[in-house]
């Protein structure tokens, strides 16, 4: 109950933004990192059991293919013990080399068992007959032979004795392998030879290295005779091996080199032998593979913790910038002061409460003004008044006023004789009847834009005589009265074609209009002037300015004009092209979609 009240007090005496960081605090921050915490601790346990399971299940593999190959090679070294024909072969006197060579090549149980086993690497047997010279397996004893250490250990041990031995191959590179050395004892000589079968390390290297971890195997103290790192073959084994013990067994963390490692080390004690192989395997990525997942899993852990924090920052400083905002006004309006800020952000209790001070506000206000409404509604009275006298006096002036006054015009001018003030008169109205009637549509029939645009060719005609001559061609079986088009899209670039194009032009100017249809779904439009044309620089700034707007050319402007409406009405797939040639004229190609009324 302590607690509540304390809680209680602690969020009425507090402003907002503390009592949302103390949520945040205690409510998720310290939560997350006891259970994250919690997680990365648990989470590397169980990495580190995972690996150590996993490297003593590789170590148990290890020690199995040893202990058959071991077990194996013991069989054969019975056999081989117990052969009466080996011990009748090495207990007789040859009289000569020929002799021996023959009864040792006729004895093939050493070979057979070289070929038949892939893990046997060689078979040697070593004996005193001094008939007997080197042959195949046969060796004789010399004193090199007999001054090595292995050769006086078997010869004093009626047991099983097991050696790593040095081993050249046909390349001269010395290497180490596993060998069973035993004592064959010549029964009707009192002589013995000494048997030494060899484990190919290439058929250990098959069975054993299948993964990325480190394995090295040795017998006694001998050096190392297998290895999955080929260059420690021969050297001795740096490891924290205790060999006084009967069967030495590890499990856990090592060091080996300055590098960390994950490590089990076992023994194996050979079939009816004293000698022990120990092996050792090691994985130096576990602990690293370790140390970068507890790092990812602390770092979304971190991301957990500040993601939050972020929010609840931003919020509590938007959240408490709206209440501040809010005391504000409202103070502002307890002193009189009624010009507040129109809102504040958001759509909640806080925004309601800011409409509700406004409506007060505004109630407020209207007390203060209804003593001037009778004035107000005097001065509104007046402007209104205002409006009207000018509204009448536009209504006087209007399109069609002009218009009509056009035509009183043309009808004096007939009526004197003038036929040419008439017809040009003529021309003008019809074409402002034309401008007035679009100006505001969005489309009109494909021969009211032609009418117009010949109309407008025509009052240039009687203003620059043979100086502006034009043709407008047409398809013979193309109704115009069928199609739309953009009202008032053509005569700025007739325009464009006389002010600029027949600029220099003094006779024979002329101006083709040919409109086609294409594919049944598009409209083409070539206007064609054969004045000075343009320089390429000249032309593709003005491509370039049809695209975006150069203030400084008003020509340029007009096309830009035309482009942009193409394109916001039809789509970006129409528009314009402008082609050009230096004293040949220039092409201003329009491509605009086919529209039949009849579809609309």
């Amino acid at each position: 109950m302590k607690i509540l009240q304390v809680l209680r007090r602690f969020f009425y005496n507090t402003n907002v933004k503390k009592q949302l960081n103390f949520i945040y605090f205690s409510a998720l921050l310290i939560p997350v990192l006891i259970i994250g915490i919690f997680l990365i601790v648990n989470t590397r346990r169980l990495l580190l059991n995972h690996y150590q399971q996993q490297v003593e299940a590789d170590n148990t593999r290890v020690k199995s293919v040893m202990f058959d190959v071991t077990t194996t090679v013991y069989n054969i070294s019975d056999e081989i013990f117990a052969d009466k024909n080996l011990q009748t072969l090495l207990a007789t006197r040859y009289s000569t080399r020929q002799d021996a060579a023959k009864n040792c090549s006729n004895f093939t149980k050493l070979n057979n068992y070289i070929y038949k086993n892939t893990f046997i690497s060689s078979i040697e047997l070593y004996t005193t007959n001094p008939t007997i010279s080197e042959y195949a397996s046969f060796k004789p004893v010399t004193k090199d032979i007999l001054n090595k250490p292995w050769y006086k250990q078997a010869s004093n041990r009626a047991d099983i004795l097991w050696k790593s031995l040095n081993s050249v191959d046909s390349w001269k590179h010395t290497s180490r392998e596993l060998c069973l050395i035993r004592k064959i004892p010549i029964i009707t000589t009192k002589e013995y030879a000494v048997l030494v079968i060899r484990i190919s390390n290439i058929y250990l290297k098959n069975r054993i290295q299948n993964n990325s971890l480190f394995t090295a195997v040795t017998v006694n103290k001998d050096p190392v005779f297998y290895s999955s790192e080929r260059n420690l073959s021969g050297n001795y084994l740096k490891l924290p091996i205790n060999y006084e013990r009967s069967l030495f067994q590890y499990s856990g963390q090592l060091t080996y080199e300055n590098k960390e490692s994950i490590a089990n080390i076992s023994t194996l004690q050979p079939y009816v032998s004293k000698d022990k192989i120990y092996i050792s395997t090691l994985d130096f990525k576990a602990l690293d593979d370790t140390a970068n997942i507890i790092i990812i899993c602390s770092a979304i852990i971190l991301i957990a913790a500040i993601v939050p924090l972020v929010i609840i920052t931003l919020f509590t400083n938007q959240f408490s910038s709206r209440i501040i905002t809010l005391r504000g006004e409202m103070y502002k309006a307890s002193n009189g002061d009624y010009n507040i800020i129109d809102s504040i952000p958001g759509d909640d209790e806080l925004s309601q409460v800011f409409s509700d001070l406004k409506v007060m506000i505004q109630s407020i206000t209207q007390m203060n003004t209804r003593m001037y409404e009778a004035k107000l509604q005097e001065q509104v009275l007046k402007n209104q008044q205002q409006k009207m006298e000018f509204k009448m006096l536009a209504s006087q002036i209007n399109p069609h006023f002009l218009y009509n006054t056009l035509e009183t015009i043309r009808m004096k001018a007939l009526t004197e004789g003038n036929r040419d003030v008439a017809n040009a008169i003529k021309l003008l109205g019809k074409s402002m009847h034309y401008v007035l009637e679009n100006t505001g549509t969005s489309s009109t029939t494909l021969k009211k834009e032609l009418d117009y645009i010949s109309t407008y060719l025509a009052i240039q005609k009687l203003r620059f005589n043979d100086r502006v001559n034009y043709t407008l061609t047409v398809p013979d079986d193309m109704d115009l009265e069928e199609y739309q088009i953009l009202p008032l899209l053509l005569q700025p670039i007739v325009e464009n074609a006389i002010l600029h194009g027949l600029e220099d032009t003094e006779y024979n100017g002329q101006i083709c209009i040919d409109v086609k249809t294409k594919d049944d779904d598009l409209l083409l439009i070539n206007i064609f002037d054969n004045g000075l044309g343009m320089t390429e620089d000249k032309l593709n700034s003005l491509n370039d300015s049809i695209q975006i707007p150069k203030k400084t050319a008003a020509s340029s402007i007009g096309l830009y004009n035309i482009n942009q409406r193409i394109k916001l009405f039809y789509g970006e797939t129409y528009g314009m092209e402008i082609k050009s040639n230096r004293k040949e004229g220039t092409l201003v190609s329009l491509t605009l979609p086919l529209h039949n009324i009849m579809e609309e």
